[in-house]
């Protein structure tokens, strides 16, 4: 049952706030000591440039697997730094990445530091709404060792996941995992708050990285029976068959599912229940075509059911956990916080550009 770390960067005694939570954070992933270094170099650069750029905004740590999905038995724990702003935003963001350049009186080092330390980085500002910036760690395995791996999917999956008033452990839990070419993206949210709604997430992780290979109803009444010896879950399932470009969907409580085909947006629809409580007898799996102009969003209930997408989600480029702290900045603001634990995951094409 891993923790989350919510850190509000306001005042320069919150940076080493930030760069302690890191720490913790790369300790927890089992990352060695140079490792944990970046993961600390990387939280105080953010930190800062939130003070100098945006007026504040809060740091938000996580343990995450890669973006592109592995297997059930793959595991792989990143930590992801997420830098979350309401401030002016960037009017040039590749400029902003270039050593040198900056709008205050400093080296203009920051954002290029954690680009060349961090092995994924990701950033999108939009003018009058903020900035998101995210940089995961990896523990660099010895890749001599690994043996040859499967050609990786063309899809990507990446989330953030936000608890409670600065809560060390969210009830939200998610997880993307590989089985052939099929993609099996589930978001749990466990019944109520702190750690035994995290037990509850937690148990469905687990059920899920055992049994990714079945299908979404069939998925779910696994997890209901792996849940019934905890508080239960609201749990959406989308599976993705890449080869056949289909995408299926189930889901059981308040959950929810969109997914955008070229600018159209759909909801996907969960039936009412508890999974490990009250499981509908009938689970209907909803089917759709997945383009390569496709993405979907799944998200527990702390996000406002009216959210707006923003230009973020319809923005090919940016990692999808990018996309997933701007949905969640957009529909908050530093008076109007979220109101629960708070879990967005993002299943988008891997861009036609690697370098993206």
């Amino acid at each position: 049952m891993p923790r989350v770390w919510e850190v509000p960067v306001h005042d320069s005694t919150r940076v080493r706030d930030a760069r302690v939570a890191a720490g913790s954070a790369a300790r927890q992933a089992g990352l060695a000591e140079h490792r944990i270094a970046a993961a600390e170099l990387v939280a105080t650069e953010l930190a800062t440039n939130l003070l100098k750029h945006a007026g504040g905004g809060r740091i938000l740590l996580d343990l995450v697997d890669p973006p592109v999905p592995a297997y059930g038995d793959e595991r792989i724990a990143m930590v992801q730094i997420m830098a979350v702003d309401h401030g002016p935003g960037m009017p040039d963001t590749a400029a902003a990445l270039r050593d040198g350049y900056s709008t205050t009186a400093s080296l203009g080092a920051g954002l290029g530091t954690c680009l060349r330390t961090a092995d994924d980085f990701g950033l999108h500002s939009t003018p009058g709404r903020g900035t998101v910036v995210m940089a995961r760690i990896a523990p660099r395995p010895n890749r001599d060792t690994t043996g040859p791996r499967p050609v990786p999917l063309p899809v990507r999956a990446g989330g953030v996941n936000i608890p409670l008033a600065g809560a060390e452990f969210s009830g939200d839990a998610w997880a993307c995992v590989r089985t052939g070419d099929r993609v099996t993206l589930m978001l749990a949210d466990g019944l109520g708050h702190g750690p035994l709604a995290a037990r509850a997430s937690s148990a469905a992780v687990e059920t899920v990285r055992c049994a990714p290979h079945l299908p979404p109803a069939d998925l779910l009444r696994r997890l209901n029976g792996a849940l019934r010896d905890t508080r239960g879950a609201a749990v959406a399932v989308a599976q993705l068959d890449v080869t056949a470009g289909k995408l299926h969907f189930a889901g059981v409580g308040n959950v929810g599912a969109r997914l955008r085909r070229g600018d159209s947006w759909q909801g996907l629809v969960s039936r009412p229940g508890i999974v490990g409580a009250h499981l509908p007898t009938h689970l209907p799996q909803q089917q759709q075509t997945w383009t390569d102009d496709c993405l979907l969003v799944l998200h527990s209930d702390g996000l406002p059911s009216r959210w707006s997408p923003g230009p973020a989600a319809h923005d090919p480029s940016p990692d999808p956990a990018v996309i997933a702290a701007s949905i969640v900045r957009d529909a908050s603001s530093p008076a109007r916080p979220v109101r629960d634990d708070t879990a967005v995951v993002v299943l988008s094409p891997c861009p036609s550009d690697p370098s993206s």
